[in-house]
Order: C-alpha cells, then sequence, then structure tokens
C-alpha cells in the first residue's frame, strides 16, 4: 500500500508538472504565433499582387489543361524507352505515384509554414510562397506553349482508344470550360504531356527547400523521392520518358535563372527572436524587423 501511495503521489505530481508546462508554454506560443502572423501580414500587404497572380494562373492553367483535352485524339503508344525499360506497374497502382506527389506536396506546405509554430526558422512564409509561384508561372507558360504546339496521345489509360475519356465532346456552354466539366475534367485530363505538371511542382518544392531548407539528410530524402516520382510516373505510364525529362532540365533552368534576376530571401537564422517578453520589447522587435524588411522588399521591386 506504501508503495503504490507512493506511485500514485508521484503520478500526480507528474501530471501536475505537466499542467503547470503546458499553462506557462501555451500563452509564449500564442504570442509567437501572433508575433509571426504581423510580420507576415506585413509582407502579405507587400506582395499580396504576386501571391493572387499566382493564384489565378494556376486557374488559367487549369483551363488550358482542360482545353487541350478537346482537341486530343487518341492513337497508338509512341515508342518510349522508359516503357521498355520500367514494367507497367497497371491501371490498379497508378495510386502510388499519386501518394508519392501528395505527400511531397503536403510535407513543403507544412514546411512553409513552419514559423508560425517553431523558434528556429530561416524563411518568411510569404516571401517563400511568392518565388515558389514565380518559378510555378514561368514553368507553366512555358509548358502551355510547348502541349499545345503538338498533341501527342496520351499514354494513359483512360486517354487510350476506347475510353469514354479519351476524347471530349465540344463543350454544350461557356460553363463547361470554365468549371472543367467537373468532376470528372479534374480527375481524367489527356494532351497536357510535355512536360510534365507533377515533376514542375515536384522540382520546384524540392529545389526550395534544398536551397532554404535546414536539414541534410531531408534535402537528400527529397531528391531522392523526385527521382521515384519520376520512375513511378513512367511506370504508371501517366507521361511518357520525354515528359519527364524535359521537366527535369527545363524547370532547373528556369529556377537558375529567375534566381539571378530575383534578390536573395533574408536569412532569419540570426534575426531577433520574435517572441517578446513585454509589450515594449514586442513592439520594438517587430517595428525593427518590419522595417528592415519592407526596405528589402522595395529594393527588390525596384530591381
Amino acid at each position: 500500500m506504501i508503495i503504490i501511495s507512493s506511485i500514485q503521489r508521484h503520478t500526480l505530481s507528474s501530471d501536475s508538472a505537466m499542467l503547470v508546462y503546458f499553462d506557462r508554454e501555451a500563452p509564449k506560443l500564442w504570442r509567437k504565433m501572433c508575433a509571426e502572423a504581423t510580420v507576415e501580414v506585413s509582407l502579405l500587404a507587400e506582395n499580396w499582387k504576386i501571391i493572387l497572380a499566382g493564384l489565378i494562373f494556376q486557374y488559367i492553367h487549369g483551363l488550358a489543361a482542360h482545353g487541350v483535352h478537346y482537341i486530343h485524339r487518341p492513337g497508338p503508344l509512341l515508342q518510349d524507352s522508359g516503357y521498355l525499360l520500367l514494367p507497367e506497374l497497371g491501371q490498379d497502382k497508378s495510386y502510388i505515384s499519386e501518394t508519392v506527389f501528395s505527400f511531397m506536396f503536403g510535407s513543403f506546405v507544412l514546411w512553409t509554414l513552419h514559423p508560425f509554430l517553431f523558434q528556429r526558422k530561416r524563411i518568411y512564409t510569404v516571401l517563400i510562397w511568392c518565388r515558389v509561384f514565380i518559378y510555378l508561372v514561368v514553368s507553366q507558360i512555358l509548358q502551355i506553349v510547348t502541349f499545345y504546339s503538338t498533341q501527342l496521345p496520351g499514354p494513359n489509360y483512360h486517354c487510350r482508344e476506347g475510353s469514354k475519356f479519351a476524347r471530349l465532346p465540344h463543350p454544350e456552354n461557356a460553363l463547361d470550360v470554365l468549371f472543367f466539366n467537373f468532376p470528372s475534367g479534374l480527375i481524367y485530363g489527356c494532351g497536357d504531356l510535355i512536360f510534365s505538371s507533377h515533376m514542375i511542382f515536384t522540382l520546384i518544392f524540392v529545389r526550395t527547400y534544398h536551397k532554404y531548407g535546414t536539414k541534410r539528410y531531408i534535402k537528400q530524402f527529397a531528391w531522392l523521392l523526385a527521382v521515384i516520382q519520376s520512375f513511378l510516373i513512367i511506370a504508371s505510364r501517366k507521361h511518357y520518358t520525354v515528359d519527364i525529362v524535359v521537366g527535369w532540365y527545363t524547370v532547373n533552368l528556369i529556377a537558375f535563372f529567375v534566381d539571378k534576376k530575383l534578390p536573395e530571401l533574408p536569412d532569419r537564422s540570426s534575426a531577433l527572436s520574435l517572441l517578446p517578453l513585454s509589450t515594449r520589447e514586442k513592439d520594438g522587435k517587430n517595428k525593427d524587423e518590419h522595417h528592415r524588411l519592407l526596405n528589402g522588399i522595395s529594393g527588390a521591386n525596384a530591381n
């Protein structure tokens, strides 16, 4: 009984200590998130046009990809080296490549939001997404020009002769185009081949983390996933090998030249903490960081 009572007292003491810890840390986390939001809102006020233009262009890109489906004509698969080297996964395993892509997409989005939660950080969320949207828009413009120049017979299962999705009937009204024949138009697309949209997003996300991330092993793992994703797309017969190869060197070249034109992002690793100890210190630190950032952004816009 004495031992049991001792264990119970120890458990209660540990629980009490844990509650005290959470009670003490929760306000700090909330203050840090509010301080971070203040800085990010200031950056968003200066860069909202880039963010909005990037989001609008994602819809325009979707319209272009849907539009090329109307002129797609199924035909025999082209001779492809990747198809000869990689065994076909089959229609029932096509979800594997989408799962890998979804994991990479979600992981990148969460990483761009980590400054709101963690004290150690090197990036500003708004500035990272401004850069990502610039990469995306330039890459997608070149992609649209390319896949409208020459329409290849889609290798995906739903793009082959005999599938009801291989050809789209002429739209009955503008809404069919503007809303992508929802939902089938969002799932079953054909004709937007060279070069792969999945590789555009994948390579931009991996390159961005490679440049601004801090964990070396995550960088190496991300590049490995990009390579695996390339093989899975080919093995799933969602793209020809040329779509993947062109994506690899085009996106990397675009990022290389865009980086030469854009000013470098500020490094926050040596910046003052955004977790204030008092209201006066909070205002002083936020004003100082806000002023420094806006000066840097103004200089970037001038370039």
